[in-house]
């Protein structure tokens, strides 16, 4: 087993790990961390398959805007002085006899498909021929020899900054 299947399995058992925790935690506010977590991990995956650029925006934007507005989303609901923040449902056992068939399903088409995978390459050895997305995408973005996503670029973030300065002038206090 080659290090890159090793941080694989490292990281998917963390991810699913934190995952029941994100559904099964009684605080909400821990749930939402355990959210961090399984963020954190998705992203180590795509750095495994050679996907930087999709790693560092699952970073930027999940963790760091998503997961952020959710914690401030449960900050100015005021919910202090609860013990129990999120509630279970009764119908916990139907769901997880729903899931327990649906993973036996998954696992049975997975073996007896004929699209399996028959030749195993190493994970290294793939991310050795692959291009590096980094550059490919710079190059997009700012080359001036090709079609240039410049001024697409800079509309998207026009149209953010307008969104960002209504949102403080919605939010705002008088």
């Amino acid at each position: 087993m080659d290090l890159a299947t090793l941080l694989f399995w490292i990281f998917a058992v963390i991810l699913v790990g934190a995952a029941l925790l994100v559904v099964g935690l009684r605080n909400i506010v821990h749930s939402a961390l355990a959210l961090v977590m399984v963020f954190a991990m998705a992203a180590g995956i795509y750095v495994l398959l050679s996907a930087e650029f999709i790693a560092i925006v699952q970073i930027l934007i999940y963790v760091g805007a998503v997961t952020i507005l959710i914690l401030f989303a449960l900050m100015l609901t005021r919910i202090t002085g609860r013990t129990q923040t999120n509630p279970t449902n009764r119908l916990w056992p139907v769901a997880a006899v729903i899931c327990a068939a649906l993973g036996v399903a998954i696992i049975y088409a997975v073996n007896t498909s004929q699209h399996a995978v028959k030749n195993v390459v190493s994970a290294s050895e793939v991310a050795k021929q692959l291009p590096n997305n980094v550059v490919s995408i710079g190059q997009l973005l700012y080359s001036p020899v090709h079609y240039s996503y410049v001024l697409p670029f800079e509309i998207a973030s026009l149209v953010l900054l307008v969104a960002i300065v209504g949102a403080i002038v919605i939010g705002r206090e008088d």
